[in-house]
């Protein structure tokens, strides 16, 4: 089995840091390594001199082994990668390590989304940007504060190759971080890009008080259109009804602490999108991804009315009200 004793975390957000607290605890103590490639000086500066990222991850002390850095030809001679930018990031990211990554180094995508313009899958960005990297998924309900703090949390690791798979479970996996190894990665990559634009849906729907049947209802038939989309794109149904699918649908859906809930939440009281999103310095995944989603699924005959109604409430062809008269007044039909 291959040791993956230095770490590269690419993206010194929330997540990314909290992966890297992780990576940091794992592994032989002895010789772990874990680095840290971020853009801000503010945090290189914080995460190296006082332990700690305080504009991302404030009030969480960071394992000193973690060391922060702003080369991507540094970052790309670790064992392993954790891509964890955001995902319209990625092919950027990709491109920067192209020079200088050794082949077949895995890479671990970590971002949830799909991207613009192509409407491709990560894993295709990856082939495409990157190839000479081995891909793997990682995906689950996980907030980042709580996985840096130590709280328990399960997730799916997605790898084509078991043993490459099994190795990088290893490498990162700690008691209060377990991670499930499958090889299906496209439905650990539907599972996370989906239900971030559902969460905008259900935010909505708290936002506009309509009450818990409400939004156990819209939960529901997303993790339908989940579904299709991901049985239409090559995914097992198993993994769709697992962590990285419907877990994470149950935690992105049902918190507050979801970016993408939150913002749903926002607009259904009444506030702008552009408002809102000024207001925040982390990426809201799902505003992005939503049309993309939504692309992708009409190439392949898919109808997904409730994330079609979130791109249109992102994308200012509807009003949220609008959207939401819509969906209500849809013909009545079959279940299943």
């Amino acid at each position: 089995m291959r040791d993956f004793d230095h770490i590269g975390v690419i993206g010194g957000g929330a997540w990314g840091t909290a992966l890297a607290q992780v990576a940091a605890r794992a592994g032989n103590p002895a010789r772990r390594r874990v680095t840290l490639w971020v853009r801000e000086a503010e945090v290189l500066d914080a995460v190296n001199a006082h332990h700690e990222n305080k504009t991302f991850l404030p009030g969480i002390a960071l394992d000193p082994k973690i060391r922060a850095t702003g080369s991507l030809a540094e970052i790309s001679a670790a064992d392993a990668l954790l891509m964890v930018t955001p995902a319209q990031h990625v092919r950027a990211a990709c491109k920067g390590l192209a020079p200088t990554l050794a082949r077949g180094t895995p890479l671990l995508l970590c971002a949830k989304g799909v991207e613009e313009g192509t409407h491709m899958l990560l894993t295709d960005v990856l082939a495409e940007a990157l190839p000479r990297a081995l891909p793997a998924v990682l995906s689950g309900p996980s907030f980042a504060a709580e996985v840096a703090r130590g709280l328990p949390t399960a997730v799916t690791l997605a790898c084509a190759e078991e043993e490459t798979g099994t190795a990088l479970v290893n490498a990162i996996g700690i008691p209060t971080f377990r991670p499930y190894y499958s090889s299906d990665l496209i439905g650990a990559e539907v599972g996370g890009a989906v239900k971030n634009v559902l969460a905008i849906a259900c935010g909505i729907v708290e936002g506009k008080k309509f009450g818990a049947s409400a939004r156990a209802a819209l939960t529901t038939r997303g993790f339908a259109e989940m579904t299709r989309l991901g049985l239409a794109l090559g995914a097992r149904p198993e993994t769709l009804a697992g962590l990285s699918g419907l877990g994470d649908l149950v935690l992105t859906c049902n918190s507050p602490q979801s970016r993408n809930m939150s913002l749903g939440m926002a607009l259904g009281e009444g506030k702008s999108l552009a408002d809102i999103m000024g207001a925040r310095i982390s990426v809201t995944e799902g505003v992005f991804s939503a049309t993309a989603v939504c692309a992708l699924a009409a190439t392949h005959g898919i109808e997904m009315p409730i994330s079609e109604a979130v791109a249109a409430i992102v994308t200012g062809k509807a009003s949220v009200d609008d959207a939401i008269v819509a969906l209500l007044t849809r013909p009545f039909k079959s279940e299943h």
